[in-house]
């Protein structure tokens, strides 16, 4: 990073819609902001980590999580509603599948060191909410990872990298130990937190303080 620039760090999970809201209005308010140079990297963090490895259907995984199918039924239309302001088509179909994401986190981390890391987060939450995607399939990380030019045995040899679903779960331990307990989150300079998926006008003032304080 460079010395006059502000750092974002954005704590966050692929099976997170409101972290896909979150990240479209973090990317405008960058494309509105014309003053110190803005550098973002992308974190991870689960909501589910004892997720099964099969995954779960939409209304069983909803509704354990949420309660009654009228709430499920009005947090998703409520996600699908705010997700056309942001240019996002949620689909909380019946072929939608909750999933562990800890090996698309691992995957994320090398993307990361790989200098594509911001790519590879994009194309998983729109796999994942968009597309309907299992994401626990290995097809599936197949065909999206060649998009990237990764082949099948890189895919392979990443998820089953005990080393690095260590260096994963470290960086969340990391990042619960600082607080964070929900996300999207988003850490400024090291400095304030950003604490779920604001308006752009919020992340605006937020680099206009931390501008003016540097």
């Amino acid at each position: 990073m460079s010395e006059n620039s502000i750092k974002i760090d954005v704590v966050s999970d692929v099976a997170c819609p409101w972290c896909y809201v979150g990240k479209r209005r973090l990317e405008e308010a960058l494309i509105q902001w014309k003053g110190t140079p803005i550098e973002v990297t992308w974190h991870p963090f689960q909501l589910d980590p004892s997720m099964r490895a099969e995954g779960m259907n939409r209304d069983t995984y909803l509704t354990s999580k949420f309660g009654s199918v009228e709430r499920v039924g009005e947090m998703t239309d409520r996600l699908t509603e705010v997700g056309k302001t942001v240019g996002i088509d949620f689909d909380f179909g019946d072929n939608w599948l909750a999933v562990n994401t800890l090996k698309l986190h691992q995957l994320l981390h090398v993307a990361r060191e790989e200098g594509f890391g911001a790519e590879l987060k994009e194309r998983f939450l729109s796999a994942y909410f968009q597309e309907t995607q299992h994401l626990n399939k290995l097809e599936a990380l197949y065909a999206i990872a060649d998009d990237f030019g990764w082949s099948n045995e890189k895919v392979d040899a990443i998820i089953n990298d005990q080393e690095v679903a260590d260096k994963v779960t470290a960086e969340m331990l990391h990042y619960q130990q600082r607080g964070v307990s929900g996300v999207p989150f988003f850490v400024i300079n090291d400095k304030y937190g950003i604490s779920g998926a604001q308006p752009v006008e919020a992340f605006l003032e937020a680099f206009q303080t931390v501008a003016a304080e540097s």
